[in-house]
């Protein structure tokens, strides 16, 4: 019998490139557009069937999550934190998050993460049992991400961190299946140069027991990394446009809950009697039946 897949989301570091917004709060709590960024990986974890998460953040920055989140009822989820002390690398979450984790699956997405299309997440999700599973993404700056190189039959080749000259345009989002085994690998890695674990590591640990699958994001899918300035500001935009064509949210987690029958009818009525006169308020009551 498959064990229930986990799911994690980082939402540590220092959040260095937005300096001074992540002065006054944590980069995952920045707005995108009408929502905390948190709302949208957690969304994504969401609807892919993924209700037992565990979010990871500063001591800081924990106490502002736990009064934005809570346990995570009101949306039908199972919400744990832990915290990381400092900025030692994705890898490490899944040290941190070892008690948590046990011996199941783990989906684990980083905090500033956007996606917005078909992940066919829930389908790996549905088909895993071992390994890794990461994504790749064509970006025109590869330099700055993880890059993975694959054949002609999608076999993967080989991995870096940011190469400064890159053999493939393939970046890797901040998404990853990992199995069991995922917390022995992190914790026999050893720290880079800038004294983090670092995720390509783990993915090469992986790779070299010929365990790593790569699924390539198609063109319907958008991917958006927002921890500069810029991505920030392109987010709120992107999120802005397809909400107001659409006439749809994007991760609300209200209407995903009830969709998905995480949560009933009473339950989503609740959710609504506790928010404040607001447009999202009244969009979350469209939800209701007549």
């Amino acid at each position: 019998m498959q064990k229930l897949i986990k799911g994690m989301v980082l939402a540590g570091g220092s959040g260095n490139r937005l300096f001074p917004l992540s002065s006054v709060v944590s980069k995952q709590l920045q707005p995108v557009y009408d929502k905390p960024m948190i709302y949208y990986p957690i969304a994504t974890l969401m609807s892919a069937g993924v209700r037992d998460i565990q979010l990871i953040t500063t001591p800081h920055d924990l106490p502002m999550f736990e009064h934005l989140l809570g346990s995570g009822s009101q949306w039908g989820l199972n919400l744990s934190y832990k915290v990381q002390h400092a900025p030692r690398g994705i890898a490490e979450a899944l040290i941190i998050g070892k008690k948590f984790i046990d011996d199941s699956p783990v989906a684990l997405i980083l905090g500033d993460n956007i996606f917005h299309g078909e992940l066919k997440l829930t389908e790996e999700l549905a088909a895993f049992r071992n390994g890794a599973v990461i994504w790749g993404y064509p970006v025109d700056d590869p330099e700055r991400y993880g890059v993975v190189e694959i054949d002609d039959h999608g076999a993967v080749l080989g991995i870096e961190e940011k190469p400064k000259y890159p053999r493939t345009n393939l970046a890797v989002p901040g998404l990853y299946i990992y199995d069991h085994t995922a917390f022995e690998r992190a914790a026999a890695l050893t720290p880079s140069a800038r004294g983090e674990l670092e995720v390509t590591d783990l993915n090469r640990s992986y790779l070299s027991d010929k365990q790593l699958k790569v699924i390539q994001l198609d063109r319907g899918v958008t991917w958006l990394d927002s921890g500069t300035h810029e991505s920030l500001l392109d987010s709120s935009r992107f999120i802005s446009t397809i909400e107001k064509r659409q006439g749809l949210k994007i991760a609300c987690l209200e209407e995903i809950a009830y969709q998905l029958q995480y949560v009933d009818e009473e339950g989503l009525r609740s959710a609504i009697a506790r928010m404040p006169d607001s447009p999202y308020r009244t969009y979350c009551e469209s939800a209701l039946p007549e």
